[in-house]
């Protein structure tokens, strides 16, 4: 265990793990920032920068950019862990996706190295995110009004990533959670054209929903200056995992933090109430 005592966040700027760190800070942890623009900067496609961002670090939570179901994130993320256990580090959080088998062989990876190790490890597997609506470029098409994505008329969970980032927090700092594997979701499913609905309700204003293809989807978002790498992920996601085997909800709030987890319209009203959504 490292005497520094630093807990690491990577994907420090993104959806989950600023909202962890900010969780950290307010409590008092150490923390440090894992991102390319971080001191010292951290890159999954660099393994130099590995050894300098994990000195120092008891515990981590990991977040692969851009996805889990990216070519060779398995393995990057094998190497990426043993460096970790190699450092001492000794509590790992994974955040995975629900539904993918790329993501579950991750999470396999996470938890032998935690059993060989006697390392906490803790798996946080996640239905689609309710802030993929107003962070991740789908903002834009509300602003716009439309909102053209490649989802079937399949039920999601939609799951806050601030309940995502309180289960992070715990699993990081409290007892009780090694070896656990927590499947998050929201209250109930919602197709997107339904939580597209809920979203007009909440800014009172009239928002289409459109299923358009996966290429009509990546065009749409590099347009919007998301990297084509990680449009194309997005789209692979949409045509695998929305087939109907995640159309159904968990008890992974519940059981991580003994609470219900927040329910998609309050997203949407205190998502309004913000702006992010309002006309340009």
């Amino acid at each position: 265990m490292s005497s520094e005592n630093l807990t690491l966040v990577l994907g420090a700027s993104g959806t989950t793990g600023r909202r962890v760190a900010a969780r950290l800070v307010a409590r008092g942890v150490p923390v440090r920032l894992g991102s390319r623009s971080g001191t010292p900067p951290f890159d999954w496609a660099d393994e130099t920068t590995w050894a300098p961002v994990l000195h120092g670090v008891s515990a981590a939570y990991l977040v692969y950019h851009p996805d889990l179901v990216a070519p060779g994130a398995v393995d990057t993320l094998r190497r990426f862990t043993d460096a970790a256990m190699a450092a001492g580090v000794g509590r790992l959080v994974l955040l995975s996706g629900r539904g993918e088998p790329e993501a579950e062989a991750a999470e396999r990876v996470v938890l032998a190295a935690g059993a060989e190790a006697d390392v906490d490890a803790t798996i946080v597997r996640c239905a689609f995110f309710a802030q993929n609506f107003s962070e991740k470029g789908f903002e834009d098409f509300i602003r716009y009004g439309t909102v053209a994505l490649p989802a079937p008329e399949v039920g999601e969970p939609f799951v806050d990533a601030e309940d995502i980032a309180d289960v992070v927090v715990a699993a990081l700092t409290e007892d009780g959670h090694a070896q656990q594997l927590y499947e998050l979701t929201g209250t109930r499913l919602l197709t997107f054209a339904e939580a597209v609905a809920e979203i007009a309700k909440a800014t009172g204003r009239d928002i289409v929903y459109l299923r358009v293809s996966g290429e009509e989807f990546v065009t749409g978002l590099v347009a919007q200056g998301i990297p084509q790498a990680e449009a194309t992920v997005f789209a692979q996601i949409f045509a695998t995992v929305l087939d109907g085997r995640n159309a159904h909800v968990t008890e992974g709030v519940r059981r991580a933090l003994g609470r219900e987890p927040r329910d998609f319209a309050d997203y949407a009203h205190d998502t309004a109430a913000s702006g992010v959504w309002d006309p340009s």
